[in-house]
């Protein structure tokens, strides 16, 4: 009997590892968000950002972003947080990173969804990029894919000062699109559950009565029965596919990987 059990066991764990259009977190890379109103899981992409996701990583196992405020919060724009002043131009003891606005993607990282004469865009997991044409990359096609993050609703990047190299501590949540800070920003992932809450955030430069992150923890550091029990649409699996082929024929020309999002299931 006992062995019949552990046959279904096995035959279910195997169908989700095999499943075409679903995946699991990657715990070492989905930060934890416990709020003043609720949890947000955050899918941190390396890949985009070794340095910044390593730093925004050791913070968290540190305990430094428990308790600091969303000190700077605009409607249709941005939820900032991450300083330990509480207030724009703090840092952590850490030195300042240097910028990773551009990466190189790896050949077979990643599904290009847009393709356009000037610039193409695709997914890594969840988080969105945008990278160059294929006629530029056709000139070096033995070179990895020159890319960035798309700063759509939803990526978290990391904040700075004016000098390029001073990001730092501080992190910020897209409420909406701004695709300004493409190139001018680190991208170091995207909010994968919990949208809803960057959301409901308290509103002002600073609030007035400003919403708190009261604890951050990497998921693969938490207890087997507290890390979160989520799956994630697969990027390259057929319902995405589907989708992204109903999206192209809908928007036509303003067709763009801001368009695209992946849906979660518990």
């Amino acid at each position: 009997m006992w062995r019949q059990i552990a046959l279904v066991v096995s035959a279910v764990a195997l169908g989700a590892a095999t499943d075409p259009n679903w995946r699991p977190l990657d715990l070492e890379n989905t930060l934890v968000i416990d709020t003043s109103r609720g949890r947000v899981l955050v899918e941190l992409r390396p890949e985009f950002a070794p340095s910044g996701v390593m730093r925004i990583k050791t913070l968290a196992r540190e305990g430094v972003y428990d308790g600091l405020l969303f000190h700077r919060v605009i409607d249709g724009f941005v939820a900032q947080t991450g300083n330990p002043n509480n207030r724009d131009g703090g840092a952590s003891a850490h030195p300042d990173l240097a910028p990773e606005f551009q990466f190189r993607l790896a050949a077979g990282r990643g599904v290009i969804f847009v393709h356009r004469s000037d610039v193409r865009e695709g997914l890594v997991g969840a988080s969105p990029f945008s990278a160059v044409s294929a006629l530029e990359q056709a000139r070096d096609p033995a070179s990895r894919l020159r890319a960035w993050g798309a700063y759509c609703k939803g990526v978290v990047g990391m904040g700075r000062q004016a000098d390029p190299a001073s990001g730092n501590s501080e992190i910020f949540f897209m409420r909406a699109s701004a695709r300004r800070l493409d190139h001018e920003y680190t991208a170091v992932g995207v909010v994968v559950d919990g949208m809803d809450i960057i959301e409901k955030l308290e509103i002002g430069e600073p609030p007035q009565k400003p919403d708190g992150m009261t604890r951050v923890r990497v998921a693969s550091d938490l207890a087997a029965a507290d890390r979160p029990d989520l799956q994630i649409e697969r990027e390259d699996g057929p319902n995405v596919a589907r989708r992204a082929a109903a999206l192209r024929r809908a928007k036509g020309a303003d067709f763009s990987i801001c368009d695209m999002t992946l849906e979660t299931r518990r």
